[in-house]
């Protein structure tokens, strides 16, 4: 898998603050040694905002890098800069929905467990429409096409020469929920059926007979990168949503899944679930 802009810069500022704390200096001390401020350089750190290269091969000099690891950092800071295809669109986006096109653009796993809606990856383009004029009740009708276009746009992911793998724990509610009227929601759970199929997607129903859960509390997926300390956990909110990267977080919600996908039905009695399902609609 290629590494994109977003994965270069999130592990640009996990390199530079593994260097200074070895260092064994402070944000301020560091960043006084090559001329920029401490809020500068917990900016460069914490993966947010653009980084100069300049400051970058300062940095690692400071910190007494290889020449091969400060080049290595100096190049991660170039390619951070490029910017994925949503970046031209004429309409805005939410910015929580920017983050989310960022990040995914370069995952190469994804853990959904979906409550309320069929996850948004797996969608048909009448259910998702559906879904955004109920959650947007006051959308004028070119926002909720808009809307529904990024999504679609998304599911083009799936589509490339090595997809990342995606698995869903979805709640019975979920399948049962009639979303845009009877044949929309017979149209999406035929689609979950076929694209179940596909070796790069997994898709189990956690039923109702499993009683109380691990994940009571609403819908979430865990978005994997490259390696465990790049992966991100979204947290589906009212008008939006929250990620969250911090390592007891990441080890709560990876645990959370882990018991999901364990209660959850297997693969081939999950689909027969959704077929009799279907064939009661």
């Amino acid at each position: 898998m290629a590494v994109g802009p977003t994965t270069r810069r999130r592990q640009l500022g996990a390199d530079l603050r593994r260097l200074r704390e070895l260092k064994g200096l402070t944000l301020e001390e560091a960043g006084a040694r090559v001329g920029i401020s401490k809020a500068t350089l917990s900016r460069y750190e914490t993966k947010e905002g653009s980084v100069k290269w300049p400051s970058v091969d300062a940095l690692c000099r400071e910190y007494g890098t290889s020449d091969e690891e400060r080049l290595a950092l100096v190049e991660l800071a170039k390619g951070a800069k490029i910017q994925g295809w949503w970046r031209s669109l004429a309409d805005p986006i939410p910015d929580s929905m920017n983050l989310m096109l960022t990040l995914e653009d370069e995952v190469v796993r994804e853990d959904h467990y979906a409550c309320m809606y069929i996850p948004g990856l797996l969608q048909t383009r009448a259910y998702a429409e559906a879904v955004h004029r109920a959650s947007e009740m006051q959308c004028p009708e070119r926002e909720v096409q808009h809307m529904v276009d990024i999504r679609m746009k998304r599911q083009e992911l799936l589509q490339r020469d090595e997809p990342p793998h995606i698995w869903c724990v979805i709640d019975e509610a979920a399948i049962r929920r009639v979303v845009g009227g009877t044949e929309v929601m017979r149209e999406q759970l035929r689609h979950l059926m076929t694209v179940a199929e596909r070796p790069d997607i997994t898709v189990q129903v956690l039923p109702f007979s499993a009683g109380a859960h691990a994940a009571a509390v609403g819908s979430f997926a865990v978005l994997r990168g490259p390696t465990r300390q790049l992966d991100v956990v979204y947290v589906d909110l009212l008008g939006g949503g929250l990620f969250m990267e911090k390592q007891p977080e990441l080890d709560r919600y990876r645990l959370a899944f882990e018991y999901l996908s364990a209660q959850a039905l297997d693969l081939e009695s999950s689909m027969a679930l959704v077929q009799r399902i279907d064939e009661e609609s």
